[in-house]
């Protein structure tokens, strides 16, 4: 395949993508900001959740936000349908602790605004607050990636927050 220099970025067709899959999965825009606003309202007490929710819809038009979003959720999508070589649909279907992948998309979400994007992304991780709890695997449904992007998701969107109240 030869490059197209005249090619560009689908950004509104990204950003629609991965607001669609989410939704898919029950994820709203809203459940982002409510954990974002858990993470940071004793830290910005003024902020309202409509502030959170704002910047969870801009923060996700970051194309870096995006691309990594992408690949995450279609690798569980794919995972779902059983669609990945082994020894890959073996580990992403059962979401092996060592396999790291998912963290790793996350992290580069998370670091997206800095310090506090990464160390609230480890935090959301290990505590896994409100709806990323329960986007555990479960069923015929496969979540190694998108708790993890939601989570990323959320502590972007703290670090942006926080830089912009400082």
């Amino acid at each position: 395949m030869v490059m197209n220099k005249n090619y560009k970025y689908p950004d509104t067709a990204a950003y629609d993508y991965v607001v669609r899959e989410l939704e898919a999965k029950g994820v709203q825009l809203h459940n982002i900001a409510e954990i974002t606003y858990g993470l940071q309202h004793k830290f910005l007490p003024d902020a309202t959740l409509a502030d959170y929710e704002q910047e969870v819809v801009n923060v996700m038009h970051k194309r870096e936000l995006l691309n990594n979003a992408m690949v995450g959720l279609q690798l569980d999508k794919l995972a779902t349908k059983g669609l990945l070589d082994e020894p890959l649909q073996s580990i992403v279907a059962n979401d092996a602790g060592v396999f790291g992948v998912d963290e790793t998309l996350a992290s580069g979400i998370a670091t997206l605004w800095g310090s506090i994007g990464i160390t609230n992304y480890g935090y959301v991780d290990r505590t896994k607050p409100n709806i990323i709890g329960q986007l555990d695997n479960s069923g015929d449904k496969i979540n190694t990636f998108i708790d993890d992007i939601v989570g990323a998701i959320a502590a972007a969107v703290a670090g942006k927050m926080a830089h912009k109240y400082a």
